[in-house]
């Protein structure tokens, strides 16, 4: 058969399978556009504030509630409830209405006025990361601030030093903070453009080695090969051409949602991001059709692909840096093709580097789209003689 003869048939067989079946409109577009749309929701606001806590004044005295109001006025956590025992801030934190509790101790003036050393406890529960440690943080602050206010108002009272050396004692040198590319710390900014390319990695993962694994269990592999002359290449060529398409114009559609409507940083021509994006896509499809190919079996093929893709929001560097992990764990995170479109995101979009600094990571996507030559012998061979065992 003509290879142009061939790849027609193909890629017709294989845009008839797209559409003929829902599981591929339900996994292709629903799931991953759903997804997208609930964490860009979910992280509309950027920086999660305003952590709801307990407070727990037994001193109620003039000094006590101003470090109460000092608390309030924190954009880090929200005083939602005020308790009358360490018991009842800690029942409140146990039924999950607050994510921490202030304890302000009794006689807590009267030992601060006096010279005496006074104590101010605060409790977080770092059980969830974020709220825990937004409160574990505007706590830290409170304290410290009270404590500086307490030990400036000694100083100056008992007339050692005038009120602006005991302020240059306390903080003998001012650090100025500038964040770059981020100022605004807007956790969106990172975690959408990681955990939704993660996302679609997954479900093309799945997708794939569906595609290529069910004419196997149900028989008709054989006439599949065939369509394309008895070409594996051609074969998968066409099944995954028309996907291929689809993703891309997905990822293609998320990232004009991020960049142009929801203002996301992009300091890089928008082609970097949209090469990255397609190349991304190309990749993940390849390394699914690599495990495919060894496995040549749909219930484990789905099974070991389904644990590497959620395996790789813990390990390619999302939510922990790569730097600080187990070494023997974090050299996992460089098999993932999703691993390197993120090196490229933080590189172009957010640091705005030149593309030479990024080169390696397109190279490396690309050598990706090698690992099939590797397997697809094996899937050829089972093409012709299917065997499955479920």
């Amino acid at each position: 058969m003509p290879f142009l003869s061939a790849l027609k048939q193909s890629l017709i067989l294989g845009c008839r399978r797209l559409v003929s079946r829902k599981i591929y409109f339900a996994l292709m577009v629903f799931v991953p556009v759903g997804f997208a749309l609930f964490f860009m929701d979910l992280m509309s606001e950027g920086l999660p504030l305003r952590a709801p806590v307990a407070v727990v004044d037994l001193d109620d005295s003039s000094l006590s509630r101003r470090v109460v109001r000092n608390l309030s006025s924190s954009e880090l956590v929200d005083v939602a409830f005020r308790a009358s025992s360490y018991a009842e801030a800690l029942e409140l934190v146990k039924s999950g209405k607050a994510y921490g509790f202030f304890i302000i101790p009794r006689d807590f003036m009267a030992d601060a006025v006096g010279g005496r050393a006074a104590e101010l406890s605060f409790y977080s529960d770092l059980t969830f990361f974020i709220p825990g440690t937004l409160t574990y943080k505007g706590f830290m602050a409170t304290a410290v601030t009270a404590s500086g206010g307490l030990v400036k108002t000694t100083l100056t009272a008992s007339g050692l030093l005038d009120d602006r050396a005991a302020g240059v004692m306390l903080q003998p040198m001012v650090v100025q903070t500038h964040l770059l590319h981020n100022p605004w710390t807007n956790y969106s900014y990172y975690l959408s453009n990681s955990f939704i390319p993660g996302m679609f990695a997954l479900v093309i993962f799945l997708i794939t080695a569906f595609s290529v694994t069910t004419d196997i269990k149900q028989g008709t592999s054989p006439r599949w090969l065939a369509a394309s002359g008895g070409n594996i290449y051609i074969a998968t060529f066409g099944t995954l051409a028309p996907q291929t398409l689809v993703f891309t114009l997905l990822g293609f559609a998320v990232q004009a949602l991020f960049y142009r409507f929801c203002g996301f940083p992009l300091h890089c021509p928008p082609l970097h991001m949209l090469s990255a994006w397609f190349l991304m896509v190309v990749a993940s499809q390849a390394f699914a059709l690599f495990v495919s190919g060894i496995l040549v079996n749909m219930r484990l093929s789905l099974s070991v692909l389904s644990l590497l893709g959620i395996l790789a929001f813990s390990v390619t560097g999302f939510s922990f840096p790569v730097e600080q992990m187990y070494p023997y764990i974090g050299v996992f995170s460089y098999l993932y093709p999703v691993r390197w479109y993120f090196l490229i995101y933080i590189d172009q979009a957010l640091n705005g580097l030149p593309l030479y600094y990024s080169r390696f990571y397109y190279v490396i996507l690309i050598l990706f789209t090698l690992l099939p030559l590797a397997s697809l012998w094996k899937l050829r061979r089972h093409c012709l003689r299917p065997v499955y065992l479920p």
